[in-house]
Parts: structure tokens; sequence; C-alpha cells
């Protein structure tokens, strides 16, 4: 079992199938993204950066793709509650699948499209 899995079976019962799906999402569109636990929560990495975050809670699952992200989809995600850089989906709501897909496509393109972190040198 993974960290992620460790994760997601922690979180609230009502959560877990959704979490899993945001998963599959992540998975499919960030093939190459490695799974970490960041923050506390599931975290997908890609290359040295964090992509994208996701927690369950006991009415809503968490979608973290940065303020970036959201405010590129505002309108879109109007009708959910948001942070600066997070998006909320209520449990007696379907969760909006092709819009988080495309939300996680984006977030994907903003991270490749930045050089690299420059590692600190020891010595």
């Amino acid at each position: 079992m993974s960290v992620i899995d460790d994760a997601i079976n922690a979180s609230p019962e009502a959560a877990r199938e959704r979490l899993q799906l945001l998963r599959q999402i992540i998975r499919e569109e960030m093939p190459n993204a490695v799974e970490v636990i960041s923050y506390g929560i599931p975290t997908f990495d890609v290359g040295d950066r964090h992509a994208v975050h996701i927690a369950g809670y006991a009415r809503h699952v968490g979608l973290y793709p940065t303020p970036h992200a959201i405010a590129a989809f505002e309108e879109e995600l109007a009708a959910y509650p948001r942070g600066k850089g997070s998006v909320q989906f209520p449990h007696d709501r379907p969760l909006p699948v092709d819009l988080v897909r495309r939300i996680v496509h984006h977030r994907l393109a903003l991270v490749l499209s930045k050089p690299a972190r420059k590692q600190p040198t020891v010595g």
C-alpha cells in the first residue's frame, strides 16, 4: 500500500470513493506524477514541484491546484466553495469530472512550462 492509499483510507468514509476518482483523474492526466504526502495531504509531484493536492472531509473533497489554476477556471468554479488556491466539491453533488480533468491538465501544463528549481550547492 502507498502513502496515498493510507491517506485515503484514513479519510472520512464519505470521501474515500471520490478521492479515488480524483486520484484516477490525476494519474490519467499526469501519468509521471509521483505520489507523496505534503502539508499532510495526498500530493502529486511533477519534477521538483507540487502539481496538485487532494483531501477528503466529512462533507466534501478538496482539490488544491494553486491560485493560478483556480483563477483560470473561476467562472466554471463559481458554483463551488473556493479558497485562493482550492475548491471544495460537496458530497451531495456529482463530481465535475470533466472540469477536474481540465484543471489538472492546465496545472500540468503550467508546471511543465517552468524551469526546474536550482538545487542548493553543498560545500
